[in-house]
C-alpha cells in the first residue's frame, strides 16, 4: 500500500500520521480534552484596545474559564471598544507561552454559528481535529482506523474511505514517532542534529559523524554531508510542527560555501504544506527559515498534563489486556491526576475498551513530580 492516513486511537488521545510506504510523511498529536483551538469559533469580549500593539485583548471564556486571545486590527472591519462583543475565530493556537492569534473576519458558515450563539458567550464551535484537517487534504486516500468508535464518526464525511483495522500503527510507524520525542535526530549522510526550541526561536545544530572520514577532501566531504542530511533535517520539521523563526548550523562548512546549500534547502521547503520559507543566511552563516506558528509544535504538545495523563492510560491498559487479569492503579503527579479527573470522556472510553469494562484506580503521588506517573498492579 503507498500512501494511507493512520488514526491510532487511545483513551485521551488520537495519533494521526500520513505515510508511503513505510515513511512517515506527517505526524498530529490530538488530546480531546485539551485542543488546540485552531478553527473554534467564539463569541468575545474586548477586554482592552492597545494601538501600540496594533490590536486588541479578547476574553474568550468558556467552561475551562477566562483565556485572553489577540486580535490585529488588520483581522477586524470596524474600530473596537472595550465591552465589545464579537464572533472570532482562533487562527492560530496557544504556545510559546502566548495566548491564541484571532480573526474576526468571518464567513458566511461562521457568521451563522455566531449569530446562533448570541448572548452565550464563549466557544460557539469547535474547529476540524488534526484528523478531519488531514483527511480533507488528502481526498483520496484511505483512512485505517483502529478502533470502532471513532470509525463510526468518520462514516459520515469519510465513508468511503475508512477501514477498520486491529492496529493502525505498525512498528516502523511507531519507531519513527517515538523518535520524534527527542532532540537528537540521526540523519543520512553521517550527521546528527540537536533540537533547541527556545521563547524566540528553534536553533538546530548540524554535527559530523562518519562523514569527516571520508576520503574527500575535508570542505568537499562536509559540504556533500549537508547537502545529503538537510532534506530529511527539513522535514524535521513538519513532522514536529516546528514553526517561527528558525536558525540552522551546518556541520563544519566554510560560511562561503553555505550559500551553495539554497537550491537544496528550497526544494526541500516545497515539498513542506507548512508553507515554509529560506530567509537566507545570516552574518553568522546560519541557515534562517520561518515557518507559520498556526498550531502547538509537538514538543510542547507532549509536554503538556493532558499527553502524559494519556501515557499512563496506554501503560495502564497495557497491564489490564489479560482477560481477568487484576486491576491496575495509575500513581501520578498532581497534574496528571488532575488531567485524569477531568477528562471523562477518556475513562468511559478506558471502560468501553478494558477487558471487563475496568478503570484504573487514581491515586495522586505527592513524591512524584507534577507530570511524571507510574503503573502499581492489584
Amino acid at each position: 500500500m503507498s500512501e494511507r492516513i493512520l488514526a491510532a486511537y487511545s483513551p485521551g488521545e488520537l495519533r494521526t500520521a500520513l505515510v508511503r510506504g513505510e515513511t512517515l510523511l506527517d505526524y498530529a498529536l490530538h488530546h480531546p480534552a485539551d485542543p488546540d483551538g485552531v478553527g473554534d469559533l467564539h463569541l468575545a469580549r474586548v477586554q482592552a484596545v492597545l494601538p501600540a500593539l496594533g490590536g486588541a485583548f479578547l476574553e474568550l471564556g468558556g467552561s475551562g474559564g477566562a483565556q485572553s486571545g489577540f486580535l490585529p486590527e488588520n483581522e477586524v472591519a470596524r474600530p473596537l471598544a472595550e465591552g465589545d462583543v464579537l464572533g472570532v475565530r482562533i487562527t492560530r493556537s496557544a504556545q510559546g507561552g502566548k495566548g491564541p492569534r484571532l480573526s474576526a473576519l468571518l464567513d458566511e458558515r461562521e457568521s451563522r454559528i455566531i449569530a446562533d450563539a448570541a448572548g452565550r458567550r464563549g466557544l460557539a464551535s469547535r474547529g476540524p481535529d488534526p484528523l478531519d484537517v488531514l483527511a480533507r487534504a488528502h481526498p483520496g486516500l484511505p483512512i485505517l482506523c483502529d478502533d470502532p468508535a471513532l470509525a463510526a464518526r468518520l462514516h459520515g464525511e469519510f465513508a468511503s474511505r475508512v477501514r477498520l483495522v486491529s492496529t493502525a500503527f505498525d512498528e516502523a510507524v511507531e519507531e519513527q514517532v517515538a523518535g520524534l520525542a527527542s532532540p537528537r535526530v540521526e540523519l543520512p549522510g553521517g550527521l546528527s542534529a540537536s533540537i533547541t526550541p527556545t521563547p524566540a526561536l528553534v536553533a538546530i545544530d548540524l554535527d559530523t559523524g562518519p562523514a569527516s572520514d571520508s576520503r574527500l577532501a575535508k570542505q568537499a566531504a562536509q559540504f556533500a554531508a549537508n547537502r545529503t542530511a538537510l532534506p530529511a533535517l527539513l522535514h524535521q520539521l513538519r513532522l514536529r510542527d516546528l514553526s517561527g523563526a528558525i536558525l540552522i548550523d551546518p556541520a563544519g562548512l566554510a560560511q562561503r560555501k553555505r550559500p551553495q546549500l539554497r537550491p537544496v534547502i528550497e526544494t526541500a521547503l516545497a515539498a513542506d504544506p507548512g508553507r515554509p520559507r529560506l530567509v537566507g543566511f545570516t552574518g553568522l552563516g546560519l541557515i534562517e527559515i520561518v515557518r507559520p506558528r498556526i498550531r502547538t509544535p509537538l514538543h510542547e504538545r507532549l509536554a503538556r498534563p493532558h499527553a502524559a495523563a494519556a501515557a499512563a492510560l496506554r501503560a495502564a491498559r497495557a497491564a489490564m489486556l489479560p482477560p481477568g487479569s487484576a486491576r491496575v492503579t495509575v500513581c501520578g503527579g498532581s497534574a496528571v491526576i488532575a488531567a485524569l479527573e477531568a477528562d471523562e470522556a477518556a475513562r468511559a472510553d478506558f471502560a468501553r475498551l478494558s477487558p471487563a469494562g475496568l478503570v484504573p484506580v487514581l491515586r495522586l503521588d505527592a513524591a512524584l513530580q507534577t507530570l511524571a506517573w507510574r503503573i502499581e498492579h492489584g
